[in-house]
């Protein structure tokens, strides 16, 4: 081989080396790529963080249940914008956090002290997306919802504008665009109906869904997927013209318990708001909840945690991207 052929053969192999690295460190842009990311990552660095988040988050719920639901969607809301990169919990007047979608979530005082306590334990180490990923499985399982192995190694995004959260999915968002956003995310309608039925915890205000009650679509008239029995529950809850901030269950009966009542309910038009009541009423989705049916809790339990493994891949910042804030309300410049 001459010396203009070696050459050439060594530019190539550095050119592909350098495509396979910018290979590997864009997995995880989309859902369930999982590059960078893995469980143990802080097996040496810092082997407390999952128990030291676990108590951080079990002291809140305890004292107050409504954190738990608020700490699951926090991480929902976070992932979809910009990726799990905790720019959700970046303080500013034009942030993610001071956006309408993000105002009435509750929790960010955990995700504080958790992130307190583990600075005091190893400085530096613990990303507060990562933080952000452990509370919400936590909370699941704090409600009675099954466990699962929670990828770590994300790093913390620096940007936060308020202006993105017209990406999340909507309360009344029809099924092609719930569809479409959750596609937008390389998560399929599966994924979308198994996320979803996290709001098997939790509460709405009813400002969110009072027009299902009274005149939907301007017909003067209830929507008609609204179970006749159900919709004197819910005019009573929220009566025309009333507390727009007052809260309803989600899941009837079951908002501080983790399960596959939700379906249930959807199935017998106790959805209570809209984008939520279509998984039913559309095919599209209706055979995903058909399956989360009756005694297939297990089945739903097993697929949520399939499902959020697979959401918090979602544009992942590893490596040299990002930084590790030092406080998760502020970047660190």
């Amino acid at each position: 081989m001459g010396f203009s052929s070696l050459n050439k053969t060594i530019a190539m192999l550095i050119l592909l080396l350098a495509t396979l690295t910018t290979l590997s460190l864009g997995q995880g842009n989309r859902g369930g790529g999982g590059g960078g990311t893995q469980v143990g990552f802080y097996s040496s660095t810092c082997p407390r963080v999952e128990s030291i988040v676990q108590s951080a988050v079990q002291s809140a719920v305890q004292a107050n249940p409504t954190i738990a639901p608020g700490l699951l969607r926090m991480f929902f809301h976070d992932c979809f914008i910009n990726g799990c990169d905790a720019s959700i919990l970046i303080d500013g007047p034009t942030t993610e956090k001071s956006a309408g979608p993000n105002s009435l979530l509750r929790g960010f005082e955990v995700i504080d002290a958790a992130k307190s306590q583990l600075e005091t334990a190893c400085p530096g180490v613990v990303s507060c997306a990562d933080i952000v990923a452990l509370a919400a499985r936590d909370s699941v399982v704090l409600t009675g919802g099954r466990s699962w192995q929670v990828r770590l190694g994300r790093r913390d995004g620096l940007v936060s504008q308020a202006s993105d959260t017209a990406n999340l999915p909507a309360f009344n968002d029809p099924i092609s665009v719930q569809i479409r956003k959750f596609a937008d995310k390389g998560l399929n309608t599966q994924d979308l109906v198994t996320l979803v039925g996290g709001h098997t915890i939790g509460t709405a205000a009813c400002a969110l869904f009072s027009y299902r009650l009274y005149n939907f679509n301007n017909t003067n008239g209830p929507d008609p997927d609204i179970n006749p029995t159900f919709l004197p529950q819910l005019r009573a809850l929220c009566p025309n013209g009333g507390d727009g901030s007052r809260r309803v269950a989600l899941d009837t009966s079951s908002e501080n318990s983790f399960g596959n009542s939700f379906y249930e309910n959807l199935r017998n038009g106790r959805g209570v708001i809209d984008s939520d009541a279509k998984l039913w009423s559309d095919r599209r989705t209706q055979r995903y909840v058909q399956g989360f049916l009756g005694q297939a809790s297990s089945r739903f339990n097993a697929e949520f945690g399939r499902a959020m493994v697979k959401m918090g891949n979602i544009e992942v910042k590893t490596g040299r991207q990002g930084e590790i804030r030092r406080a998760c309300t502020a970047t660190n410049s």
